[in-house]
């Protein structure tokens, strides 16, 4: 171990330069190095991911530090993502459970659930929510405990997914809210219907997957794979939703970088892109009503991939 590291501010920093130097790929909850090289610093010291800058002076002890460095370590050798290893992703200021079971909660949907989905809704009423592809249940249950008065059903095709779910359900102790159920999308959903859906289904496109860095391999394909131009799955939601949706209901769906296929398959459709505090992200909202109008344009393109 470098002797030279005594303080929490030289782990921090060694481990930034570390990952830097590794070339490694960020992107997983964090963006960069340092975010990163801090997290994984203050897990392994068990301190609190807020800590304030006043204690990086403090001096760890010997088997403090080669805690963190083996954590490190882990992290470049083994290209795991930093949520992986400590277990834990923040996500619409709320700290989820995370495991390979489910991709790590990174979605720009969590800026519209803190805002609560305006100015979207537009002040129209909601009673029940559909995340759809819910994951580690991180949308399902970040909008439950943002609006407390919102009943959400989080649906995912992959049961481990949804074991992950269970745990953060009783983890934000939402279970009198949220219901977690198992489907292919809307297929164990016949008669269910709801005044706002919200998905981030897989959109990546079979070529970007096969590309992606060695970290994306620590996450389930199933959550990434959508085909030849990412939309396998979008487009089925966008056929299937009107059937799911109250009159004057709203679809909000991520697609990525997906976006241009699906303006150039679709031109004729009123998608509304929502531009974050970052920029614009691949996240559309679209009207029940617009849905119902090129229903049959919709239908025609999903059903021809099967």
């Amino acid at each position: 171990m470098p002797a030279e590291l005594l303080t929490i501010v030289d782990l921090i920093r060694y481990g930034a330069s570390r990952f830097g130097a590794s070339r490694l790929t960020f992107g997983h909850n964090y963006d960069n190095a340092l975010d990163e090289a801090t997290q994984l610093t203050l897990h392994a010291l068990h301190l609190p991911h807020d800590l304030s800058p006043v204690y990086g002076t403090a001096r760890v002890t010997g088997e403090e530090k080669a805690k963190v460095l083996a954590l490190f370590e882990r992290r470049i050798d083994e290209r795991i993502p930093a949520a992986y290893l400590t277990g834990e992703a923040w996500f619409a200021g709320l700290p989820f459970i995370t495991d390979p079971r489910a991709l790590v909660p990174r979605s720009p949907i969590a800026e519209l659930i803190e805002s609560g989905f305006e100015p979207w809704l537009a002040g129209r009423p909601v009673e029940r929510v559909l995340d759809l592809c819910t994951g580690s249940g991180c949308i399902a249950i970040a909008t439950a405990v943002h609006q407390p008065d919102w009943q959400v059903d989080g649906v995912d095709l992959s049961r481990d997914a949804l074991d992950l779910a269970q745990l953060n359900l009783e983890r934000f102790e939402v279970g009198d809210r949220v219901r977690l159920l198992q489907s292919d999308l809307f297929a164990a959903l016949a008669g269910e219907k709801y005044d706002l859906i919200v998905s981030n289904p897989p959109y990546v496109t079979h070529a970007e997957v096969d590309a992606l860095p060695p970290e994306y391999e620590h996450e389930p394909a199933l959550g990434l794979r959508a085909g030849d131009d990412g939309l396998d799955l979008a487009l089925r939601i966008l056929r299937d939703a009107p059937a799911h949706l109250n009159d004057g209901g709203l679809l909000i769906c991520e697609v990525g970088e997906s976006e241009r296929a699906l303006v150039a398959l679709l031109p004729e459709i009123p998608f509304f892109w929502v531009e974050f505090k970052v920029g614009q992200m691949g996240v559309f909202v679209i009207e029940g009503e617009d849905l119902i109008a090129h229903h049959d344009t919709i239908k025609a393109l999903a059903d021809a991939r099967g």
